[in-house]
This record gives structure tokens, C-alpha cells and sequence, in this order.
């Protein structure tokens, strides 16, 4: 792939993501798949104006053998240090970075009751760092081709073609055309006016309904609102969290759910892959999962906590956009989420209530925002999938038709 274009991506997720501020730290998560980008984006992130860049690897075969060999103790262990570090980003705020290139199978045989037994005992240590940190500071999620997620998607090609070709289509998706800025700040103006548009309707709920069994009615907060693009932090700083992204979005109140929807992608979840799955929902709770490949992880999932089971996000988007037009199946949430309509089960965002910012997270998830240990997208959206909203006021208002924009 072309340096020119590799600094151009790398510098739009230091300027447009994460927006780094004069004398911010940086912090960023990767794996080893692509230390020379890794470099690069440093190189942007000090030039952006950071003051401190920290990378931290991480690498699954590693994280395989901590849990075959460590007990579900000492995985739980939150040590000093560990918190120390954890109020260290509280009270610093540093910009987050997290590069996916994960092999979608890289956990495949894991013990995975373990994990989650492992993390139900260290969240309520963590759970305070984050509460604290939530919609204060910048954090983008982007990618880079790993081999064996490559060779995942092109199998007929030779390690090193497809490589360059997964390099290819997230390059692509993520807009890193000859001005990425300028690419952004159009695409971010067009989600914005349709979120607005949203926001006019006074929605009480959304029904969605799908040739393929879909049959889902989700109850709004009135005081919520479709986001979607770029967003600030509680300081006023803009960023970008997620590159690509093509979705409105809006954490639903937490217990208004009614229905069954069926998934149309599959979930990639703690390096597994859930397949031909259906949830059913009974007062806005998933009271039952059906799944043809991994029902067993997708169980355990729901029940990580209480919140687990409820919906967090409906996010709105079309089967024509353009990571669903590239006909791929990329086995990583960061697209296909932005390929279709999805769901998310688990922890809502505060960020969607009018006006958050005068408001203590309690107050946020008071109104209905649902809180969990997890946020969980599964995809939804197909060609077949109609969704109406049901104003407050008692209208019927096509939102999409064939799994497209009605308006």
C-alpha cells in the first residue's frame, strides 16, 4: 500500500477522529499486525500536538494461554498499580486509540465461561474509572488488515494480495480519498440533517418488520435523541469515534421492547463467531436466544449482567451504504454494523439525552438509559426490513422501505 496514502489515514485518525488537542496525551491499543502504521500514526499524533504517545500491544494467542494457565482470582485481580493507571487517565483525560485487526476466529476454543466469571468480578472495581471518564474524553475506533482476518475475508488470495486488498477496502470505507477532512465534514453534515429530521418526528417508538420473521416494536425516551458522525466531548472538543461510520443512532428506554428480531450477519464476540441468531424480547428484556452456531456463548453474553439482556442503541442504517455495497462480510463489528441496521445489547449512551451535559450520568440512565458491563452490536438490516416510527402524537411515519431510507 502507498505511504502517501497509509500517513493520510493515519493522520485522519489523529486530526479527524480523535481530534488530538495541543499537549494531550495519547494512548493506543493495537495488535502486532502492522507496527509500521503503528509508527506512522505516532509520527501524526506528535504532530497533531500530542504531548505523550503510549502504545499498548496486545496479541491473542497471548491472551489464550493467560486464561488456560492463570485462575478466574488472579484474571479478576484489578492490582494497585492498575488502578492506579485508571486514575491517571481520570484525571488526564488522554486521547483513545484502538486499532482492531483481529483474527474474527483468533479465540476460537477459549474458555470463555472463565472470561466472563473473570469479568463480572473486576467490572465493579472498574466500573467508578469509567463512569468518570464517560463523554469527557476523545476516543476513535479505526483498522488495520491483520493476515489471518485477510485471509478470513480472501481466501483465493495469496497472504500478501490480500492484504493489500483488506488495505484496499478499509481505506475505501473510511474515506481516505484525496482530502479525507474535507470528505469527513461532508459526510458527517449529511448524518447530522437526517439525524435532525429524526429528532422533528417526536418518536414514541419503532417498529421494525422483516419478511424473514423480524417482528420488533422498541419504545423511545422522550427526552433522547438520534445522533450520528462526529460528537463532542463535555469541554466542547469535536471527534470522531468511530472510522467508518454510516449510522443514526439512539439508546432506547431500557424495558420497552416487544418482539423477536432475527440477525442477518454474523456477531464476532470475545473472538468467536455467533451465527444464525434470533433474539426474543418480553418487557424489554431478551427472555430467549436462538443460535445455530455458538447459542451457548450468545447465552452467556445476555446474562453477563443485569443490564446485559436489554438494548442500549438502535442504529439506523441503509443497505446502500457503501460498506454494504462492497458485498463483503468483513466478521468485524466496526463495518458490518456500518453495512446494515443493528441493535446493541448492553450498556446505552448517556450522550444521546438532551442537554447530558447538565446532567449527572445517574440523571442519564434515570430517563431509561440502560447500564451493563457490555455493549453488544448484532446486525439486523437486510433488504427486506421495513421500519415505521409511531409518534408521540399517534402518526405513522415510514422511516425505511426495503431496508433503505424512506425520506
Amino acid at each position: 500500500m502507498k505511504q502517501t496514502l497509509l500517513r493520510k489515514y493515519a493522520r485522519l485518525i489523529a486530526r479527524v477522529g480523535v481530534n488530538i488537542q495541543k499537549g494531550q496525551d495519547v494512548r493506543i491499543r493495537c495488535g502486532l499486525d502492522q507496527p509500521k502504521f503503528v509508527e506512522l500514526l505516532v509520527d501524526e499524533c506528535y504532530k497533531a500536538g500530542a504531548r505523550k504517545v503510549r502504545v499498548e500491544f496486545r496479541y491473542q494467542p497471548l491472551e489464550k494461554l493467560h486464561v488456560r494457565h492463570q485462575s478466574v482470582t488472579t484474571m479478576a485481580k484489578v492490582e494497585k498499580w492498575e488502578e492506579a493507571r485508571l486514575q491517571h487517565y481520570v484525571d488526564t483525560l488522554p486521547c483513545s486509540i484502538y486499532l482492531t485487526s483481529d483474527d474474527p476466529d483468533g479465540l476460537k476454543g477459549i474458555n470463555q465461561a472463565k472470561i466472563a466469571k473473570a469479568d463480572q468480578k473486576s467490572y465493579p472495581i472498574l466500573k467508578p474509572y469509567f463512569d468518570a471518564m464517560e463523554n469527557k474524553y476523545q476516543w476513535c475506533i479505526a483498522a488495520v488488515p491483520g493476515a489471518a482476518w485477510a485471509k478470513k475475508l480472501f481466501p483465493e488470495l495469496t497472504k500478501a494480495r490480500a492484504m493489500e486488498k483488506l488495505w484496499e477496502e478499509i481505506l475505501a470505507a473510511s474515506r481516505v480519498t484525496e482530502d479525507p477532512t474535507a470528505a469527513w465534514n461532508e459526510h458527517n453534515q449529511d448524518l447530522h440533517e437526517r439525524c435532525a429530521y429524526l429528532n422533528g418526528l417526536g418518536i414514541a417508538e419503532l417498529h421494525y418488520k422483516g419478511k424473514n420473521g423480524t417482528d420488533l416494536i422498541v419504545g423511545m425516551i422522550p427526552e433522547a435523541e438520534f445522533k450520528g458522525g462526529g460528537d463532542r466531548t463535555l469541554s466542547g472538543t469535536f471527534f470522531n469515534p468511530n472510522i467508518p461510520t454510516e449510522e443514526c443512532f439512539i439508546s432506547p428506554m431500557k424495558g420497552k421492547a416487544e418482539g423477536v428480531v432475527y440477525a442477518t450477519k454474523p456477531l464476532s464476540y470475545q473472538g468467536e463467531l455467533i451465527e444464525d441468531f434470533s433474539v426474543r424480547f418480553q418487557n424489554g428484556k431478551a427472555v430467549e436466544v436462538k443460535a445455530k452456531k455458538n447459542q451457548a456463548l450468545l447465552e452467556k453474553m445476555i446474562s453477563m449482567d443485569e443490564g446485559a439482556a436489554y438494548l442500549g442503541e438502535c442504529a439506523l442504517v441503509p443497505v446502500n451504504s457503501p460498506i454494504s455495497e462492497s458485498g463483503l462480510l468483513f466478521y468485524e463489528t466496526l463495518f458490518d454494523e456500518n453495512a446494515a441496521c443493528h441493535l446493541a445489547l448492553g450498556m446505552g449512551f448517556a450522550d444521546t439525552i438532551k442537554d447530558f451535559e447538565h446532567k449527572t450520568l445517574e440523571e442519564c440512565r434515570a430517563l431509561g438509559i440502560n447500564d451493563s458491563m457490555i455493549h453488544v452490536d448484532f446486525m439486523v438490516g437486510y433488504e427486506g426490513l421495513d421500519i415505521d416510527a409511531v409518534t408521540h402524537d399517534g402518526k405513522t411515519v415510514a422511516i425505511f422501505r426495503k431496508g433503505k431510507w424512506a425520506f
